[in-house]
């Protein structure tokens, strides 16, 4: 018996030492793929890494260890993990000459139908989807990003997955996102209806110009809130509105308004830089609900 259980430690010892040799032939390759997705000197060399990139990192995926390996690919790509490690997401952009961006992704994730990890590749349709704010899309129609960071929430018995991400749009525009992923029937859906009070709103974009510097975060946040009130005034009949702040610290999404800064503007991105509002998401009863009048203060985790 003894004999038989060394036996049984040494395969396995075996086995994973395999595995983790296989995982890091995968992840040198990627990095060095990825590294001239950014610096390569042409478009075609660009994208040539790119889907070179994409195939090795499908042939990564396929490997049972790839679901605990911790990757390290550079900068250049995003590498997201789901708390529950239900998903991982991957995503980069590539610049083309003229300075437009094309975004590409994959996410890894647990069906739990079937009891497997799948993966899909995202493809960037940016530039076909209208009402974008509205529209529930899958892994082949895909709003674009570059995503920095996973928010996992719950509500009842249903997991959201809130993705922060970022696209360079092209040399006039800049864009962000803030993007809820569900997993359902086996498969990844962009977009949900957990925006409280915001009956048509599935995700939130912000477009503006590319010369605007635009906060997007999730964090602790001391949230200022401004309190209005009617009070009588002592010794007269007349009523004056006084004004309180409270601050309370919360764990919200947190993001500049952008609007046009030139009447007649508006719908050209171009012209939209930050209002001088900040707007708020806390999550809530299951909704991410907008904090009003909020003001945030303090660094993002």
């Amino acid at each position: 018996m003894l004999l038989l259980a060394l036996l049984h430690v040494m395969i396995s010892s075996s086995v994973c030492g395999q595995d983790k040799d296989a995982m890091g032939r995968h992840q040198r390759v990627l990095k060095t793929l990825f590294t001239r997705v950014e610096g390569a000197a042409t478009d075609n060399e660009r994208y040539l890494a790119s889907e070179e990139a994409m195939q090795q990192l499908l042939a990564a995926l396929d490997e049972e260890s790839s679901q605990r390996w911790r990757w390290e690919l550079g900068d250049y790509v995003s590498v997201l993990t789901s708390g529950d490690g239900k998903l991982r997401v991957f995503s980069w952009a590539v610049v083309r000459d003229d300075g437009e961006f094309e975004c590409f992704g994959v996410m890894q994730y647990y069906d739990e139908r079937e009891e497997e990890y799948r993966h899909t590749v995202l493809t960037d349709k940016s530039d076909e989807i209208v009402n974008r704010e509205e529209t529930v899309l899958d892994a082949s129609h895909w709003l674009g990003a570059v995503y920095q960071s996973l928010i996992e929430t719950r509500a009842g018995d249903r997991t959201y997955y809130t993705l922060l991400g970022w696209n360079g749009v092209d040399n006039l525009t800049e864009r962000k996102i803030v993007e809820p992923v569900t997993l359902r029937g086996g498969r990844v859906q962009f977009g949900a209806p957990i925006f409280r009070r915001e009956r048509n709103l599935r995700r939130i974009v912000l477009e503006y110009s590319n010369e605007a510097v635009v906060n997007l975060s999730y964090g602790d946040r001391v949230i200022q809130t401004v309190e209005r009130k009617r009070e009588k005034v002592r010794g007269t009949k007349r009523h004056r509105t006084v004004e309180k702040v409270k601050e309370r610290k919360e764990r919200v999404i947190l993001y500049d308004e952008v609007e046009a800064q030139v009447a007649g503007m508006e719908g050209l991105f171009e012209w939209y830089y930050p209002s001088g509002t900040e707007v708020a998401w806390q999550w809530v009863d299951g909704k991410w609900q907008r904090v009003e009048g909020a003001q945030g203060r303090g660094s993002k985790l």
